[in-house]
């Protein structure tokens, strides 16, 4: 594990930026970034030109360690290269970032009100790559849609087992139980849900660390308690279908938490920009998700 990096993770002043869409968000990634599905023919050259989005959003001068903490890449992202340098590698290197890697492959059908994680399979040779490409942690994402006791104790029993599984790997998992932001129980579910990861961090060894990605509480600071947690390195935040400018909101009334948007931090961004169209929406995006993560 990176100290310089674990440091700059747990104290310093920024957010993370989510650029791991995959699979069938991929399609409408670049749909947003003005790129339709005409575009290409077949999944490799639909991957090529996400990697080129995505390159042009961490090459911006705009996407700086100044207001970035950390991004988090996405398998096929992690396994290309930007300027000769391993993806990871240049953010790292030449940024100042720390780099994440998404490592679920996508949510299981509803049960109990929730959606766990599908299995993983080959999730310890993934996670060996990753150590080989220098990445720092990685991200797992399951849904909560209802306030149900049993669906919730599943999602985070799932999350921080196979948390415990990437922290022995060397690296720091990212745990993001969803709250739905749409749902009719939100409140009631997050009541429940910290109450079962208060549960799982009073577990963990001594010398275990992990993240957590939440939904922005309905009840501002609800999630306070959570990062004075000796476990916690961070507790960040999704944007979970907001607007850029209502997650934002909603963010900055909540102290200590930061962001880790992904749809937020793309929007308005377009393949037809010139250079400094695209840096100019890019910087303004960044430096309001900026301010709203440094409350």
């Amino acid at each position: 594990m990176n100290i310089a990096q674990l440091d700059r993770m747990h104290s310093g002043k920024g957010f993370i930026a989510a650029l791991d869409q995959s699979g069938g968000s991929t399609p409408k990634a670049l749909a947003q970034y003005g790129v339709q599905e005409s575009s290409y023919s077949n999944e490799e050259e639909m991957y090529t030109l996400v990697h080129d989005m995505r390159t042009r959003i961490i090459k911006s001068p705009a996407f700086e360690s100044d207001y970035i903490l950390g991004a988090i890449l996405f398998e096929n992202t992690m396994d290309r290269k930007i300027d000769g340098q391993w993806t990871a590698d240049y953010l790292w290197e030449m940024k100042n970032i720390v780099p994440f890697l998404k490592v679920d492959k996508g949510l299981a059908d509803l049960a109990n009100g929730v959606q766990i994680m599908k299995p993983i399979p080959n999730l310890d040779e993934l996670l060996t790559r990753a150590v080989e490409r220098n990445i720092f942690g990685t991200k797992m994402r399951s849904v909560i849609k209802e306030a149900n006791t049993e669906g919730i104790r599943e999602v985070v029993e799932q999350q921080f087992a196979v948390g415990k599984q990437i922290f022995e790997k060397g690296l720091i998992p990212i745990i993001e139980p969803e709250v739905d932001i749409y749902s009719g129980d939100k409140e009631k579910s997050e009541e429940i849900l910290k109450e079962e990861i208060k549960k799982q961090l009073s577990s963990l060894d001594k010398d275990v660390k992990v993240m957590l990605k939440l939904s922005i509480p309905t009840v501002n600071d609800f999630y306070k308690e959570l990062m004075s947690d000796p476990h916690v390195v961070r507790v960040v935040a999704l944007s979970g279908g907001y607007s850029e400018e209502e997650a934002n909101r909603k963010l900055a009334q909540n102290h200590g938490l930061i962001a880790s948007f992904s749809r937020a931090l793309s929007e308005g961004l377009s393949a037809v920009q010139s250079d400094d169209e695209f840096n100019s929406k890019l910087g303004k995006t960044i430096k309001e998700i900026y301010d709203a993560s440094i409350t």
